[in-house]
């Protein structure tokens, strides 16, 4: 048994049903069928013929037809939905990042049950400042030619500092 992998842009093939008609030309064939037995049958005269049907029923057999027509591999019907679609849609789009469309939705949280004493903790910690003597040693090798020092990034923010010393 031989097996071959089907592309992905393939998928939209039609099946053919009966000759040369796929399921859409063949449902379209049928709606005029069965929608011209249900005006037959539901409009007064009740099964009975009258001018009015017949123009019904011929009007929508003319109209299923015409759109199960294939033009360049499609159903006219499809071409219809393609340029109604093209049609309907909005002529200038107009960009506001202040919109809230697709933005999640984070819950308030309320502070009024926090004490207001771990607020003020958490606002008062801060990074120890280096005393006199160290800072004007840290500028120092900062500024020593000897000394290899890289700062570099990474695609999360963190930075990471490389120190090294050159002997000579």
């Amino acid at each position: 048994m031989r097996s071959t992998v089907v592309p992905a842009q393939v998928t939209t093939v039609e099946d053919r049903v009966a000759g040369n008609l796929g399921l859409s030309q063949l449902i379209l064939f049928a709606i005029p069928i069965f929608g011209g037995s249900l005006l037959f049958a539901a409009l007064p005269p009740s099964m009975g013929v009258a001018t009015y049907k017949l123009i019904v029923i011929i009007l929508a057999t003319t109209i299923c037809s015409i759109m199960a027509i294939r033009i360049k591999g499609k159903l006219l019907l499809f071409w219809m939905i393609i340029i109604l679609r093209y049609n309907l849609r909005p002529k200038y789009y107009l960009f506001n990042k202040n919109t809230s469309a697709f933005r999640e939705d984070y819950p308030e949280i309320k502070t009024d049950n926090i004490k207001d004493e771990t607020i003020a903790v958490k606002e008062k910690i801060l990074l120890p400042r280096l005393a006199v003597p160290e800072l004007v040693m840290v500028h120092a090798s900062l500024d020593d030619p000897t000394r290899n020092i890289q700062f570099e990034t990474n695609k999360k923010g963190g930075l990471y500092v490389r120190y090294t010393e050159i002997e000579e």
